[in-house]
């Protein structure tokens, strides 16, 4: 099979698994919105940020390298294996030790328990590094999918029992502790790979110099997007930061949805490309470009139908999250289309440029957060908006250095989905303008929706035939062959 094919049927495997996985995880998070009050939210999001900054530590170094590099002996694995493993056990002991002197700081004493059984879940992903990245070289996505749909699937079904039963922040615990204790299990199952004991320092330091600045910048990716949460359950408290949870939860998901099918695909595409840069930079209009006509309509219409996603979904108590999230659908929408960048930088095997970008990024996000949480949490998405939007061109001149990247041209891929989604923002608000008055606002979610689906299906398909063409390619191309 083909590379562009295998690539293809990557993505929808990956949409596959990421908009099913999401689905399951959303109908989840909205049964606990209406449940608990955005203080306990807020907890559990306290709770995340530790947790997530462990995992930054652990999984992205040596799995991206394994993909990343263009021979791979036993020995790569091997190593992988046990050094994570190593490293997931020390973390879970750092975590459970610390658990109290987190929620001191936090002066939130119901965070040392939550803190210590979320802590487990560093062990199970530790386990399950080395198999999920030879799996992603592989571009065997079929299989990720079905083992993370499957495990999403049983902690999706018991966190929601657990809910109605009044189980509470716990729900959310064992939602993610399942996930990856049944996801581990069916890796196993379905990975041929096992591991030996071929534990080498050579291979280590191979693995290291790659994995070092990938680390380094997953490290820097989750104080780029946990700065705010911590600052703000900080200086603000837990009430205030469930508010701005809420709010960054449909951000979160609608940028999985759309960029994260994507980009567990084309890492390990692009790094097959890396010596025909001309042919990596054309691919990348395309990715782009395919990404741009999902993101422009999908963001602004988040922008103009907060009101509607918030009250209709979540429920009156969260009306203060309106403003916040009109703010970060700005802020996906630029997060969308430059997110693909990185993965070029990484699949060029530069790394460390990726870090560099990753510092300068990440320090004016946290001086911008610290000087706007004082005025809120509506400054605080403000300065995130402000922050994303000027650190945009030094990426841009980055790429056109590495492979001689065209920006008139990017540009001009986006115009025909800008214009498609400006249309549908119109006719969105016309609607709601005329029948605001007259229906439920869930019914009005709903047809709003499909009122924009509509228009902007039927404006793309007037300004880009070409476009619907070429999906249709795509599509053909990915159904398996007989033979």
């Amino acid at each position: 099979m083909s590379l562009r094919k295998k690539a293809i049927q990557g993505v929808i495997w990956t949409s596959l698994q990421n908009w099913g996985g999401q689905a399951l995880f959303f109908l989840t998070f909205l049964v606990l919105a209406r449940s608990l009050d955005p203080a306990t939210f807020g907890l559990i999001s306290m709770a995340n940020i530790f947790i997530h900054f462990v995992q930054a530590l652990l999984v992205q170094g040596f799995a991206d390298a394994i993909v990343q590099r263009k021979e791979l002996e036993p020995e790569h694995l091997d190593t992988a294996f046990w050094v994570n493993l190593g490293i997931g056990i020390l973390l879970f002991l750092i975590g459970f030790a610390s658990a109290n002197l987190i929620a001191n700081a936090f002066q939130q004493t119901e965070l040392t328990s939550i803190i210590r059984w979320l802590s487990a879940s560093v062990i199970l992903n530790a386990f399950a590094s080395t198999q999920q990245a030879l799996l992603r070289r592989n571009l065997e996505f079929k299989s990720l999918a079905v083992r993370r749909l499957i495990g999403q699937s049983v902690g999706s079904a018991i966190a929601i029992s657990m809910a109605f039963s009044g189980f509470g922040v716990w729900s959310l615990v064992s939602q993610q502790l399942l996930n990856n204790l049944v996801g581990t299990v069916l890796l196993w199952r379905m990975s041929d790979w096992r591991p030996g004991l071929k534990v080498s320092w050579r291979h280590f330091k191979d693995l290291f110099s790659f994995g070092i600045n990938v680390m380094g910048m997953s490290v820097l990716v989750f104080f780029s997007l946990r700065s705010d949460d911590f600052l703000i359950g900080y200086y603000l408290g837990p009430e205030a930061l469930g508010y701005y949870t809420i709010a960054y939860r449909l951000l979160v998901t609608l940028t999985q949805l759309i960029v994260d099918t994507v980009r567990q695909v084309v890492l390990p595409t692009f790094s097959r490309l890396q010596d025909d840069k001309e042919k990596m930079c054309q691919t990348f209009y395309k990715t782009t470009e395919m990404i741009g006509f999902v993101a422009f309509p999908a963001f602004l219409g988040m922008a103009v139908l907060s009101p509607e996603l918030v009250v209709g979904l979540f429920g009156e108590q969260w009306q203060p999250s309106i403003p916040i999230m009109q703010v970060l659908a700005i802020v996906g929408l630029l997060r969308s289309v430059f997110n693909l960048s990185g993965v070029v930088i990484i699949s060029l095997g530069k790394p460390s440029w990726n870090l560099g970008l990753m510092v300068l990024d990440t320090g004016g996000k946290i001086v911008a957060f610290f000087i706007a949480v004082r005025w809120g949490v509506v400054a605080v998405a403000a300065s995130l908006l402000i922050s994303t939007y000027l650190f945009a061109p030094l990426r841009l001149w980055v790429l056109r250095y590495l492979v001689n990247l065209n920006i008139r041209a990017y540009f001009t891929r986006y115009g025909t989905p800008l214009l498609g989604s400006g249309i549908m923002v119109g006719c969105i608000w016309l609607f709601r303008y005329f029948l605001n008055s007259y229906l439920d606002i869930k019914v009005l979610l709903s047809l709003c929706i499909a009122v924009g689906v509509l228009t902007y299906a039927c404006t793309i398909f007037l300004l880009a035939p070409k476009f619907f063409k070429e999906l249709l390619d795509l599509a053909r191309s990915a159904i398996p062959s007989k033979s």
